[in-house]
């Protein structure tokens, strides 16, 4: 078997795979390729299949597979699995910590401490105690973003069409999260459904000065609606890890947007998530490919 190795993974990966034949990083060797593993920055497209006559099985080491050209997979009859169980605490930790982020002025503290600046009396800070959490989408990240919440004395609320009971959250529509979340936290997958599915309609039912928390899929949202609202303050925050490429293109306005709390894409980027990345990835070539 002939395992590339597309994206990074744990650097102990590739010893581990070694027992189930030659592992490489070339990308131009694509075409001698059984198995590609992948994370973000490669994407699995129906031009990078036709260079690839050998390949049987796709493993996208994350959440989703929104980088994989399913049909043109599905076309070649390639295999496609991910790795989504693995994921789940690395991105509801980070979640949470721009969640936590937010109302401790946390950035704002640190860069005025860096500039000299004392600013004990101006950083007024907020608590999470008692505020409203609404998720959007509640499976095995939200469900664990819910555990959190609930450890902080926050109101668990969330919508999902999948589901219709949950241990910690009320289960709500669409409108009636938007009308009572304090803060909300995405974690949907990007389908023809919830393209956009954020948009002004729905920033005007929103709390003023809500929170929005995306370590999800960026393109939920509607990008002009979304700065438009967060020029005018209908949204007191954006806390967001993901975007509509790895990087983002030059000049993409949300970057000097008002309001905006960033991250590099770094929520599966945990230690330990990327070690069980590898032992799902593991586990899957032990059954063959």
């Amino acid at each position: 078997m002939k395992i590339l190795m597309a994206d990074s993974f744990d650097k102990s990966l590739p010893g581990r795979l070694s027992k189930f034949g030659e592992v490489f990083t070339e990308m131009e060797r694509i075409g001698e390729a059984d198995v590609i593993l992948v994370r973000s920055k490669t994407k699995v497209t129906e031009e990078l299949v036709q260079k690839a006559p050998n390949l049987k099985l796709v493993i996208r080491g994350g959440v989703g597979l929104d980088n994989v050209d399913k049909k043109a997979c599905e076309a070649k009859k390639i295999k496609v699995m991910n790795t989504p169980e693995a994921s789940s605490v690395a991105v509801a930790e980070l979640a949470f910590c721009l969640m936590l982020s937010v109302p401790n002025r946390i950035v704002d503290a640190h860069n005025s401490m860096r500039e000299g600046k004392w600013m004990k009396k101006e950083l007024k800070r907020t608590e999470l105690f008692q505020k409203t959490l609404g998720l959007i989408g509640i499976g095995r990240i939200g469900n664990e973003v819910a555990k959190r919440a609930k450890a902080f004395d926050m109101t668990v609320i969330a919508f999902d069409p999948f589901v219709k009971e949950h241990p910690i959250a009320k289960m709500v529509t669409l409108d009636e999260l938007l009308a009572q979340a304090d803060y909300i936290s995405l974690h949907t997958p990007l389908t023809d459904e919830t393209r956009g599915m954020l948009n002004g309609e729905k920033f005007a039912k929103m709390k003023n000065g809500v929170v929005i928390v995306n370590t999800g899929r960026a393109k939920v949202l509607d990008e002009d609606a979304l700065l438009e609202a967060l020029k005018s303050g209908k949204i007191g925050c954006y806390a967001t890890d993901v975007w509509p490429s790895d990087p983002p293109p030059e000049g993409y306005a949300l970057l000097s947007a008002p309001n905006v709390l960033m991250a590099p894409h770094i929520g599966a980027n945990s230690n330990e998530n990327l070690l069980r990345i590898g032992d799902k990835i593991c586990e899957i070539l032990s059954k063959g490919v």
